[in-house]
């Protein structure tokens, strides 16, 4: 059985790798799953190319990296339930009601940088997406490594962050984002479904995150989602608002120069890791209709928890991206 290629995703840069090739027979030999399994672990993300562009394929792939984790609201389509269990719809038909100007353009599907479920005290391992209509310009995915994030912080800024936690609250009211924002950014219009998502998460409590956690291999871990933090822990005060909204501004900042945008292709499937790197979405002309499909890998980094030590029984609707 012949080995998938691999190679750098950005040349010179060790976040992220492209693995060409790879077969869905070769998804079950267990060689082949050490081997990108490790190459996940060091990297942090990985894009599949040349892949069948398939269901199928995408569920073997998800699987090499652990179980799936199903969306827990009914309401969110599903590809197939029965036969692709934990896999996701996300259809966005031409014209959307939901649309923001950013960049000094009106797009709709725009989404700030993030890290996946901040709003719960567990974090999901990673994601599994693949595009299924793609627009012919824009609907880009961005990806930014924390590692990296972290290195080119600021002394200042990362002093004042190191050993602080982070409070987020399920929030999709695009009008309410705010920290680390463009100057130019405005939400137009809202997107219709937003809410019933935040009437589902009304009373439930806030998540708690450190700013900047430690790997087991040593590497720290600028982690801080703008979207959805709410402010600093224990400083909910001007000056923690000030100091969210620097390393926010930051990140955006820096996004600019180490970030990767993925020009999607019918036959890639890509893999981030979520406790160390943060996504974002360009949005496209509201013109033009798109649809992507993804998967999400269960687990928990153990550094969360729900403020005043709330139980975490009290379920909230996650939205995929």
């Amino acid at each position: 059985m012949a080995q998938p290629s691999i190679r750098p995703l950005i040349e010179g840069r060790d976040f992220g790798v492209r693995v060409s090739g790879i077969t869905l027979a070769e998804t079950q030999d267990q060689a082949v799953r050490d081997e990108i399994n490790a190459l996940f672990t060091r990297h942090g993300m990985i894009v599949f190319e040349n892949v069948e562009p398939s269901g199928a394929m995408h569920v073997a792939l998800s699987d090499i990296f652990g179980p799936m984790k199903d969306h827990p609201s009914k309401a969110v389509p599903r590809v197939d339930a029965n036969a692709m269990p934990g896999v996701i719809d996300m259809v966005c038909r031409p014209f959307p009601e939901g649309r923001i100007f950013v960049g000094g353009r009106e797009v709709t599907q725009w989404l700030p940088w993030h890290f996946d479920h901040a709003y719960n005290n567990e974090l999901n391992r990673a994601g599994v997406l693949r595009a299924i209509d793609i627009p012919p310009e824009g609907g880009l995915t961005g990806f930014v490594d924390g590692i990296e994030l972290y290195k080119r912080l600021s002394p200042e800024l990362r002093e004042a962050i190191e050993g602080r936690n982070v409070l987020y609250r399920m929030n999709v009211v695009m009008k309410d984002f705010h920290f680390g924002a463009p100057k130019d950014y405005r939400c137009l219009a809202e997107n219709p479904g937003s809410a019933a998502v935040m009437e589902a998460a009304r009373g439930t409590p806030r998540a708690v995150h450190p700013a900047v956690w430690t790997r087991e291999t040593g590497e720290k871990v600028l982690h801080v989602s703008p979207w959805m933090a709410e402010g600093i822990e224990g400083n909910e005060t001007s000056e923690g608002a000030a100091l969210l909204d620097a390393v926010s501004e930051a990140i955006f900042a820096q996004a600019q120069e180490v970030s990767y945008w993925h020009q999607w292709k019918p036959t890639d499937m890509l893999i981030w890791d979520n406790w160390r790197v943060l996504h974002a979405v360009s949005g496209h002309d509201p013109q033009y209709a798109r649809r992507m499909q993804r998967t999400t890998i269960k687990g928990d980094y153990g550094l969360g928890y729900f403020e005043g030590g709330a139980s975490s029984d009290n379920k909230i609707l996650e939205r995929t991206y």
